[in-house]
């Protein structure tokens, strides 16, 4: 994959160099080299045209011509622009985010659920005939046949598509750990490497092997985790190690929860209980488990989700896709339980596209019939509300202290124009039901990975080669 990487510029580099640029380019940046560092620690953001995030009292807030100052990858001020001055020996580099109609600058948005290898399986469900289970055998089939690097090429293309979407935390649900690893170390992604300790496409992973990566998480870029394929699948033995290994680390535990009946009917003869109930009688059931699709949960089950601080991530497209169901959205708000809920995209066979704007108005349409879930909510199931279900700490806000996990989009948009000047919370409703844009620039931890709407690190020319290479190369040895 080193082609990748070869014509891929990181930003520092590239600013140094703009003498190279023609006038046009020069006068479309907005980035700025104050003096002549040796690396981007202190950034301004200056005046943006809105800033948009999560208070500390859980309020939206609608900022408009707001300076964000960054030191070290951590938020140190953020200010009404006119209000205040930032000595230019404090600054490496000044973003200008008032010329050409502005930016909106948001935060990083976070990705509860998702399948990242299964990225070089695009197309493998499309045009086929037969019913949504005959698809997902064909689909599982291919999936076999992968590699080592076809994981890690695969990964690579998912975090930098969901990057372009504004994604700067994925939760990783998959069965090999190192390709997505490393993956996660070549886009510079926030990423928590759930790694399957009970796996149907890989019958050799055990609780065993979960712990020897967990003894050395300190050695690896991702944040490792344990998942579950489905809990059906276990056995008491193997769940009591994996309840040890969550206490033992204090890492997350996620799977797939009742996401049709006729596994819920599994979980009953196994355990003789419904999937939340079990989890409740296995001692699984705690704020450091994180359950994906929960469709078929009963009304006593999302009390006991509740109770037990569970989170949730909902794929509302994902279950439309697959036939799963509908999620019970109503009766998570009725039972106080809607703060436990954020998004996932799930995989490119279950959505379009790796983005969580055009899957919060999927949740909208989804229960407008029963619940009106508000755009508040929403950008809050992707920002601040999945930070605290993650367990990310200091991330998915715009406040000072908060790690500067941060998307930059163009307000001169079709997504976002018109809005109501004299509400500029409109501008959020606008973001979700006229989703679909790729971001601009994108902040990972007070790193620009994505600037003037280019990858840094990866050269994406390079890397859709690739990926058709290895997808071709993958369905060869399929026909064999």
């Amino acid at each position: 994959m080193s082609e990748m990487f070869k014509r891929a510029t990181p930003l520092l580099e590239t600013l140094r160099t703009a003498e190279d640029f023609n006038g046009k380019s020069r006068a479309h940046t907005r980035y700025q080299l104050v003096g002549r560092p040796r690396k981007l620690g202190r950034i301004l953001i200056q005046g943006s045209a809105f800033v948009i995030t999560v208070d500390g009292k859980n309020k939206l807030q609608v900022l408009p011509r707001h300076s964000i100052y960054i030191v070290g990858g951590v938020i140190k001020d953020v200010y009404p622009a006119r209000q205040k001055k930032v000595p230019l020996e404090k600054i490496d580099l000044l973003y200008d985010g008032a010329k050409r109609g502005g930016i909106v600058v948001t935060p990083g948005f976070i990705n509860g659920h998702a399948h990242p290898p299964m990225y070089l399986l695009r197309s493998s469900m499309t045009l086929d005939k037969g019913d949504i289970r005959e698809q997902v055998t064909k689909m599982a089939l291919l999936e076999s046949k992968m590699r080592p690097r076809d994981f890690l090429i695969g990964a690579v293309g998912d975090f930098t598509e969901e990057q372009k979407n504004g994604i700067t935390t994925i939760l990783s649900h998959y069965a090999t750990f190192e390709p997505i690893d490393r993956a996660a170390e070549l886009t510079h992604e926030n990423v928590i490497n759930a790694i399957s300790a009970v796996s149907n496409s890989h019958p050799e992973n055990t609780p065993a092997l979960v712990e020897r990566i967990l003894k050395q998480r300190k050695r690896y870029y991702s944040t490792p985790a344990i998942s579950i394929h489905y809990l059906h699948k276990a056995s008491r033995v193997e769940l009591k190690k994996i309840r040890e290994l969550v206490k033992r680390y204090r890492v997350l535990l996620t799977m797939h929860a009742a996401e049709n009946e006729e596994w819920v009917q599994a979980c009953v003869e196994k355990f003789g209980s419904r999937t939340v109930e079990a989890l409740v009688e296995l001692g699984l059931a705690g704020s450091h488990t994180v359950l994906s699709h929960a469709v078929h949960i009963s009304d006593d089950e999302v009390r006991l989700i509740r109770k037990h601080k569970i989170g949730v991530v909902h794929l509302p497209t994902s279950n439309k896709l697959h036939k799963s169901g509908e999620f019970h959205y109503p009766e998570f708000v009725h039972a106080g339980a809607d703060r436990q809920i954020c998004l996932g995209t799930d995989s490119v066979i279950s959505k379009n596209s790796l983005d969580l704007l055009s899957e919060a108005l999927q949740t909208r349409i989804m229960h407008l019939d029963r619940h009106r879930v508000l755009y508040e909510d929403l950008f809050k199931m992707m920002t601040s509300q999945a930070a605290e279900i993650l367990k990310l700490g200091r991330v998915g806000r715009i406040l000072p202290g908060y790690r500067a996990d941060l998307a930059f989009w163009k307000l001169k948009d079709r997504g976002f124009l018109p809005y109501n000047e004299r509400n500029p919370v409109s501008l959020v409703g606008n973001m979700i039901t006229h989703s679909g844009r790729m971001v601009r620039d994108l902040m990972v931890r007070g790193e620009f990975i994505i600037s003037n709407r280019l990858h840094n690190l990866i050269d994406e020319s390079e890397l859709l080669l690739e990926l058709q290479q290895a997808h071709m190369a993958l369905r060869t040895r399929l026909r064999r």
